[in-house]
């Protein structure tokens, strides 16, 4: 299944409210990589936003009055994110502002399957604080940049937590999301049969799983459990 990493900026805190969004991103990964495809529009909210909202992101309704509605570009988000799994972080907000803005143009709400990294940070780190800043500080992933919320750099930095927190579930296995279907072994005694052929890991393909090994135990805080195994002599 796709995935793609989803953001917003807002006008307010509540689309109850009135609030609307004024930024929107959404990035796809390839893999365990960021994928060059991505989508990304600041949005005219036809309103005010309000200064605690603006202090966040930075964003004024005069810099976006005179960009596209949220109306004209429906249509060509939905198209990107069609059968992807979206990542979020604390997904109730985007998605309540997302579907909000759908039904205001009479679409349904988004059927996409969710992955809320809050929700999974709270449940791997509880009692510690698992904003965006806080998880990229814990995975050493550089936010220095990030003076002012913005939602296509906050979808980059979660992109690479994102990595950083399934790195134990996936790195190993290369993504691989086909399930794989083992055959009984049937056990032959006929001595004729050809000999097992043992291919040798070429020295790259040694110095490159030596160096996964240190990037698990980096993301686990020395809890890696292959690189305190010793060697067999």
């Amino acid at each position: 299944m796709r995935k793609i990493v989803v953001d917003t900026e807002t006008t307010g805190l509540d689309p109850k409210q009135g609030h609307r969004i004024i930024e929107l991103a959404a990035l796809e990964l390839e893999g365990r990589k960021v994928s060059m495809r991505r989508f990304h529009r600041y949005l005219n909210p036809e309103r005010e936003i309000d200064a605690g909202a603006a202090a966040v992101h930075g964003l004024t309704y005069e810099r976006l009055q005179n960009e596209a509605k949220f109306a004209d570009i429906a249509a060509s988000f939905l198209e990107f994110i069609e059968g992807a799994e979206l990542i979020i972080h604390n997904a109730p907000f985007d998605m309540g502002f997302l579907n909000h803005e759908l039904s205001l143009l009479g679409f349904p709400p988004l059927q996409n399957a969710v992955v809320d990294t809050l929700k999974v940070a709270r449940e791997m780190h509880p009692g510690k604080k698992n904003s965006l800043d806080a998880l990229c500080s814990r995975y050493e992933v550089d936010n220095a940049h990030r003076s002012l919320h913005g939602a296509l750099l906050d979808t980059e930095l979660l992109a690479e937590v994102y990595f950083a927190m399934t790195r134990g579930q996936h790195s190993l296995l290369d993504d691989a999301e086909a399930p794989v279907i083992r055959k009984p072994v049937q056990l032959s005694t006929d001595a004729s049969r050809p000999k097992l052929r043992v291919l040798q890991a070429s020295a790259e393909e040694l110095a490159e799983h030596a160096q996964q090994l240190l990037d698990i135990d980096k993301a686990s805080k020395g809890a890696c459990l292959w690189k305190k195994l010793e060697p067999v002599s």
